[in-house]
């Protein structure tokens, strides 16, 4: 029996995801959240995830691309492939079982680890939030130290500095949570193809043999 392949549509699923980022982008900018979140971040932790997390989205658009051309040359069984296991597996006269099955494994380590950075950086986004949190509670106790007697104006510049510790905090969790949860989804979108290709791969194979 004849194994195929479904369309993902990975590429078109990607760039609507990426469209949504971009407009969600474009709407925090305009309504100052941004600002807000960089001004009162006095460790400018955020600013710094926010850049790593637009990097990395770059680079996860790219693999979208990479694994919907993988995708199209196995619908059209053409050997024209970025993975060079990908390429033997195709041109396999499908004599040896125990070859091509070494093949497929080759192949799955190969595109697993390209999704290794991602979730690598899912992890340094989530590790940097919490870095803010620590930070922003360190300047946040610091003005404790100051406190020398109750004059109201004193406790009214020191209740100051410290609500600049917290927003540290808060603005640092929140922008490292949100990031780092938005970039695994965006992962898992790739990582749900991959399995597909992967399952698809081993059907053909067994079936060939």
């Amino acid at each position: 029996m004849a194994v195929k392949l479904k369309s993902e549509h990975l590429l078109l699923k990607s760039s609507a995801v990426l469209g949504v980022i971009i407009f969600f982008t474009y709407l925090i900018y305009s309504l100052g959240v941004l600002n807000l979140i960089i001004a009162s971040d006095q460790s400018k932790i955020s600013l710094i995830i926010l850049a790593i997390y637009y990097l990395a989205t770059v680079h996860w658009y790219f693999l979208s691309f990479s694994l919907d051309k993988e995708i199209e040359s196995l619908q059209s069984d053409q050997v024209i492939t970025t993975s060079v296991w990908l390429n033997k597996l195709k041109a396999s006269n499908r004599e040896d079982l125990q070859k091509d099955k070494n093949y497929l494994s080759l192949l799955e380590d190969e595109l697993v680890n390209r999704h290794a950075l991602g979730y690598m950086i899912v992890d340094i986004l989530l590790k940097l939030g919490l870095t803010g949190t620590v930070i922003g509670f360190i300047l946040m106790l610091l003005p404790i130290g100051e406190i020398k007697d109750f004059d109201p104006q004193i406790i009214q510049q020191l209740l100051s500095k410290m609500s600049g510790g917290m927003a540290v905090a808060l603005y640092t969790t929140l922008t490292g949570l949100v990031t780092s949860i938005l970039l695994k989804l965006q992962y898992f979108l790739l990582d749900t193809s991959l399995t597909r290709i992967l399952n698809y791969l081993s059907l053909k194979v067994l079936d060939e043999a």
